[in-house]
């Protein structure tokens, strides 16, 4: 086989324009080139010039090569020429560039340099960065990471995305986490999103390791969280042969994130990322994805890039998705601002309104205490969301806690008698609305009178009146137009309406009937224990998570919700398996707090595997594990509208004790209200380096009220014992 040995080429000196950043190039290396002994194919005769790689024709005439290796070998070298670089791809990994986040060294005011401070260490020259040349697409991915500041990844590798695991390799500046499997990467980084307020990130490989990301997504994409994945994808020149691992992800995610892009050259790698964690944040947060072809993560920069493209938060334009639109929020616009002044007025001379605040308030941390001002002003009562408990104190006596199918009955009865509904950073979905043209029938009358209607506040113009028609839709970012709102709510005496609702909230409690000694467990017993423990250690330490089912809508209903980001389940997408994965994820965004998953056992089981990566990291998140061995919301269903017939909702279950404790848990059984407060104690003192489970032996039950699908808020189904009320 024809090699390339040294003897067959010489360098010539050459006037590139290319020799003064190829001479910085070569500056920069030279400590790691000196301690290379790896073999060079080319030499350069002068750090002052660039070189142009020859044949010498002597050399190659007594070498004895055939004419078709002398051709081959002109080839070669004619691509060697082509290159930007003038250079072969270096032997030896380059050093990265410095870390963006250290500081600048001082330059003299006027210096040239002064007001940029990659430009103070000549990487950047009219307008053009040199500090990526060099670099793969996997350490160019590695330093925009450090440029957005991103501290933590979840991911599972693969042979697509391997360049860029094997440039991440020991990296100090980011912590990851390998979970078993990707559907677990996804609800972990909604986990450590949803607490931290920054983008979770992902990294996995292509066709089925993307693919198993797509349901975080969807979730992600349906309560407002921002996540950014990063997939591998095969060569570009193998796209659309049906290689080993290949799927169109650009395709197949379409509908499910805000946006995604297929990266086709190294050169718009840093853009694209850019791009990325900016939509991904922007207006309603939400999912995007980047498909890294494996021969882009591969390659090597060889030329300058605009310096405005690979700056975070300057990109020049952002793109969107068709199906999900970009919104940037800003200052309310003049118009919308005479649209507050007008709700303003609204809600001053209204006799019972009532705010419904959704996720859209805890977007920043000031919307809670704007809602709080609000609400305290003008004396207004306060529901929300599932995806908004924790933005308004539930000891506070003008919460009436959650709304909707599930949610208080007085809650539901207060938002069909209102005369104003002030709906904050909420949609109007079906589970809180009911029977569409039921809606607050109260508000709609008193708005045919100009003395009432519904007022929406929302960021995302396609939620305004795609179900509800609002008489005031406020069309921006919640909380700066709240922020707008509250100096122009005047104090009104409302404690007629305060008094009707406490009135209902005394007469439709959420209720359920009592233990017995030697009964199972009722699983509401279970929570409220874990809130009273909770309360006495401070809820402010604490993180609740959940999976989906009824244990989720016990939690929403018997633990008071008193602070932000305190709660994290899937609430759009109602995904089992949820709880466990994000409760990883929101335990390593706030190691310092206490998380509790209240799970149950078949949502549990859909992730139970994420107790052994909990454990290999040692993530120490508590699981409160509810086990009536039935797939409980669906047996409910059954029970209501199909007659008892339980077509394949029951469980056989493993022992959860040993399953935990099989995979570096620890793990305790409760069987009984009696060992039920000991048994609390010790599962939250628990040291928090190691995951516990304590699994709950409950009794089937059925979650109280509800709303069947088709009726109005009013028409819920009570507990038993408050039916004759």
């Amino acid at each position: 086989m024809l090699t390339r040995p040294a003897r067959l080429l010489r360098t010539l000196p050459s006037s590139s324009s290319a020799a003064a950043s190829q001479t910085r190039l070569l500056q920069r290396r030279q400590k790691s080139t000196d301690r290379s002994s790896a073999p060079r194919s080319v030499h350069t005769s002068s750090v002052q010039n660039a070189p142009i790689v020859q044949i010498d024709p002597k050399v190659l005439r007594d070498s004895g090569i055939t004419v078709e290796g002398k051709a081959r070998v002109q080839a070669h070298v004619r691509r060697i020429q082509s290159s930007s670089s003038n250079s072969a791809a270096p032997a030896v990994r380059p050093e990265p560039a410095q870390h963006f986040q250290l500081p600048p060294s001082a330059l003299p005011a006027g210096t040239p340099g002064a007001e940029n401070p990659l430009e103070g260490d000549r990487q950047v020259k009219n307008g053009l960065d040199y500090s990526f040349i060099g670099m793969s697409g996997g350490q160019i991915f590695h330093e925009m990471m450090l440029r957005h500041d991103v501290k933590q990844v979840f991911g599972y590798p693969g042979g697509a995305i391997l360049p860029v695991f094997d440039a991440i390799h020991n990296s100090p500046h980011f912590n990851f986490v390998l979970p078993r499997h990707e559907q677990g990467a996804g609800h972990m980084a909604e986990g450590y999103a949803r607490v931290s307020g920054k983008p979770g990130v992902v990294l996995v490989t292509s066709g089925p390791g993307a693919t198993n990301v797509i349901t975080p997504m969807q979730d992600a994409l349906s309560d407002g969280v921002p996540m950014v994945v990063f997939c591998g994808q095969v060569a570009t020149n193998l796209i659309g042969s049906d290689a080993f691992q290949e799927a169109d992800m650009v395709g197949i995610s379409r509908s499910c994130t805000k946006w995604n892009v297929m990266v086709k050259d190294i050169a718009e790698l840093p853009r694209r990322i850019n791009e990325a964690f900016k939509i991904a944040t922007t207006g309603r947060p939400g999912p995007v994805l980047v498909d890294l072809p494996k021969d882009v993560t591969a390659a090597i920069l060889r030329t300058p890039l605009p310096s405005k493209a690979i700056q975070p938060g300057s990109t020049p334009y952002i793109p969107s998705s068709p199906l999900n639109p970009v919104t940037t929020p800003s200052r309310p616009q003049p118009g919308e601002s005479s649209l507050i002044a007008a709700a303003a007025n609204l809600i001053n001379q209204a006799k019972r309104p009532i705010v419904y605040a959704g996720n859209g308030v805890l977007s920043s941390p000031e919307g809670p205490k704007l809602l709080k001002q609000l609400a305290d002003i003008g004396n207004i009562p306060v529901t929300t969301t599932l995806q908004g408990l924790g933005a308004f104190d539930e000891r506070d006596e003008k919460s009436l806690h959650m709304i909707g199918m599930h949610g208080a009955a007085y809650a539901n009865f207060a938002i069909q008698e209102a005369d104003v509904v002030i709906a904050l950073g909420a949609r109007f979905d079906d589970r809180i609305t009911g029977k569409v043209d039921t809606f607050a029938p109260a508000a709609k009358a008193a708005a045919l009178q100009g003395k009432g209607g519904i007022i929406h506040f929302e960021i995302q113009p396609k939620n305004i009146n795609k179900i509800i028609e609002a008489n005031i839709p406020v069309l921006g970012d919640v909380v700066a137009s709240l922020a707008e709102l509250v100096p122009q709510i005047k104090q009104v005496d409302r404690s007629q309406w305060i008094e009707r609702c406490k009135a209902n909230k005394e007469k439709y409690p959420f209720a359920f009937t009592p233990s017995q000694n030697g009964e199972k467990l009722k699983p509401q017993e279970v929570v409220r224990e874990l809130d009273r423990q909770a309360e006495a250690m401070g809820k402010s330490n604490f993180v609740i998570s959940t999976g989906v089912g009824q244990h989720q809508m016990w939690a929403c209903q018997h633990y008071r919700w008193t602070e932000p980001r305190s709660w994290v389940s899937s609430g759009g997408l109602g995904t089992m398996g949820f709880g466990l994965p994000s409760a990883i994820g929101a335990k390593v965004a706030a190691p310092e707090k206490v998380v509790v998953d209240i799970d149950g056992d078949a949502s549990f089981s859909m992730t139970a595997m994420e107790l052994a990566t909990a454990n290999q990291y040692n993530i120490g998140v508590k699981v409160l594990l509810f086990n009536n061995e039935f797939q409980g919301m669906v047996e409910q269903w059954q029970d209501l509208f199909y007659e008892n017939r339980y077509s394949h909702t029951r469980m056989h279950n493993p022992d959860f004790v040993k399953l935990s404790e099989s995979m570096g848990a620890k793990a305790l059984r409760c069987m009984s209200i009696e060992e039920l407060p000991a048994k609390m104690k010790e599962f939250l003192e628990y040291d928090g380096t190691r995951p516990i489970v304590m699994e709950c032996i409950v009794s089937s039950e059925h979650v109280y009220p509800m709303v069947p699908a088709g009726k109005a808020l009013h028409e819920q189904i009570l507990h038993p014992s408050l039916r004759n009320q």
